[in-house]
C-alpha cells in the first residue's frame, strides 16, 4: 500500500511538473504575443504623430514586416529627420513599457544601405553595443528596429511565474523526498524491529535451556550420577558454543560494517579451508546426521585471498545448507576455468522462490514462510557472504528450485 501510494504521488508530481512546465511555455508565448503588439503600437503611434507614412488603420500590418524573432521592418517615406525621428520613436517604446535597448537604422533602397544608425537605450536595461540590425533588401525605405534583449526582457517579464513555479518545484521535490525518506524510515524500523525480534528468539532459547541444566547440575545427587552429569555439562557446552557462534557472527558483521574489510591476502588451498570448515560444523552436522560428498577436481586448488574471511564464507554455505534440510545431503565441488576458482555447494533443501532470490543477500533479510521464518538466524550471513566476495573481487550465484535445493556457486579469481 505505501509503495502505491508513493507511485502514485510520484505520478502525480511528475504531472503536475509537466503541465508547469507546458504552462509556463504558455505564458511566455503570450508575453511574445503582447510584446509584439506593443511594437506594433509604438509604430502606428510614429506614424500618427509624424508624417513618413502612407498609414491608415486597415493597412497597417502590409506596413510592417517581421523577417526575424527580434526584427522589425517599417515602410516610411524619406527623407526624414533622423534625430527627430529617434526621439519620436523613444517616446513610442516608453508609452507602451517597451524598457529594452532597440537598435534602429534607416534603409535606403536607392543606395541599398542604412544611412543612419542609432541605439535607443532604456532605464535599466543591460548596455548593447552600437550596431546597425541585419541588412535586408527591400524595394522600398523602411527602418529598422531590432531588440537584441527581447526575449531576456520577455522573461524578466514573466519574473512571478517562473520564481512561483520554481518554489513550487521545490515544494514538490521537499514532498517527493520526504515521501522517501518516511519509505525508508519505516522500512529501517522494520528492520530494527525484525533484528531485535530474531535476537530475542536467537538468545533466548539456549539461555533457558542452560538455566535448565544449571538447576539440574546443582543438585547434590547429580554426583552420583556421572553419566546424566556429563549429558548436562555437554548440553551446557553446546548451547555456549551455539552463543558464542553467533555472537562471533554478529561482531564480525558489525566490525565489517565499520568500514572497509582489510583483507590480509595470502596463498591459500580452497580444499584445506573446505575440510576445516566441515570440521568447524562437526556438532551440527552430527545433530542433523548431515551426509556430505565431495567432488573436489580443482587443480591447482591455490589462490591469493584472505584466508580468515575466505572460511567465513565456506562455513556460512554450509551451515546454509545444512540448516535448511530436514535429511541434508549436501555436495561439495570445485573447478577451475581460465582465471577463477569456482565452488559450489549444492543441497536437498527447501529451495527458494525465484522473486526471493535477489533479496537473500539484503542485510537481515530472512525468507519467510507465511508467519513464520524457516530457520533460525539474524539475516546476515549471506550479506556477510556477498562483501567479503566483493572484497576479493568475486561473485556468488544461486540456482534453486523450490521443493528440489539451491546451489550456491562463488567464483573468486585465483590472482
Amino acid at each position: 500500500a505505501i509503495r502505491l501510494g508513493i507511485f502514485i504521488s510520484t505520478l502525480i508530481i511528475a504531472t503536475i511538473l509537466v503541465f508547469q512546465l507546458a504552462w509556463l511555455k504558455k505564458v511566455y508565448r503570450f508575453e511574445e504575443k503582447e510584446f509584439d503588439h506593443s511594437v506594433l503600437k509604438a509604430i502606428r503611434g510614429l506614424y500618427e504623430d509624424l508624417d513618413v507614412s502612407s498609414y491608415n488603420s486597415s493597412h497597417l500590418n502590409e506596413l510592417i514586416e517581421k523577417p526575424a524573432q527580434h526584427l522589425y521592418l517599417a515602410h516610411i517615406n524619406l527623407p526624414v529627420n533622423p534625430d527627430t525621428l529617434s526621439s519620436y520613436l523613444q517616446y513610442e517604446l516608453e508609452d507602451f513599457d517597451i524598457f529594452t535597448n532597440c537598435q534602429l537604422a534607416i534603409y535606403n533602397h536607392a543606395g541599398k544601405k542604412y544611412t543612419y544608425s542609432d541605439l535607443l537605450t532604456s532605464a535599466g536595461a543591460k548596455e548593447s553595443v552600437n550596431k546597425p540590425p541585419v541588412l535586408f533588401n527591400r524595394d522600398y525605405d523602411y527602418i529598422a528596429l531590432n531588440f537584441p534583449n527581447r526575449r531576456q526582457y520577455i522573461l524578466s517579464q514573466m519574473n512571478f511565474w517562473i520564481i512561483s513555479s520554481a518554489v513550487l518545484l521545490i515544494v514538490l521535490l521537499l514532498f517527493g523526498a520526504s515521501l522517501y525518506y518516511f519509505y525508508r524510515q519505516k522500512f529501517l524500523n522494520e528492520t530494527q524491529k525484525d533484528f531485535i525480534h530474531n535476537f530475542t528468539h536467537e538468545f533466548k532459547t539456549p539461555v533457558a535451556v542452560i538455566s535448565l541444566a544449571a538447576d539440574v547440575l546443582k543438585d547434590s545427587a547429580i554426583a552420583t550420577r556421572p553419566e546424566k552429569l556429563s549429558t548436562y555439562a555437554g548440553i551446557v557446552e553446546n548451547q555456549a558454543h551455539y552463543l558464542h557462534n553467533q555472537i562471533d557472527k554478529l561482531l564480525q558483521f558489525a566490525y565489517t560494517e565499520s568500514g572497509q574489510l582489510h583483507l590480509d591476502k595470502k596463498e591459500v588451498d580452497i580444499h584445506t579451508l573446505v575440510k576445516e570448515a566441515v570440521h568447524n560444523l562437526g556438532p551440527l552436522i552430527s545433530e542433523k546426521k548431515a551426509r556430505l560428498e565431495y567432488d573436489l577436481r580443482a587443480a591447482p586448488s591455490l589462490l591469493v585471498a584472505d584466508r580468515d574471511y575466505l572460511l567465513i564464507v565456506i562455513t556460512n554455505l554450509l551451515d546454509n545448507a545444512i540448516k535448511y534440510a530436514r535429511e541434508p545431503v549436501i555436495l561439495i565441488s570445485t573447478v577451475n576455468t581460465v582465471r577463477n576458482l569456482v565452488l559450489s555447494v549444492k543441497d536437498n533443501g527447501i529451495g527458494i522462490e525465484q522473486h526471493e532470490v535477489k533479496k537473500l543477500f539484503r542485510k537481515f533479510y530472512r525468507v519467510r514462510r507465511g508467519d513464520t521464518y524457516t530457520t533460525k538466524g539474524f539475516g546476515i550471513g549471506l550479506s556477510f557472504v556477498k562483501k567479503i566476495l566483493d572484497a576479493h573481487g568475486g561473485k556468488i550465484k544461486i540456482d534453486t528450485k523450490p521443493g528440489e535445493g539451491s546451489t550456491f556457486i562463488m567464483e573468486i579469481p585465483v590472482h
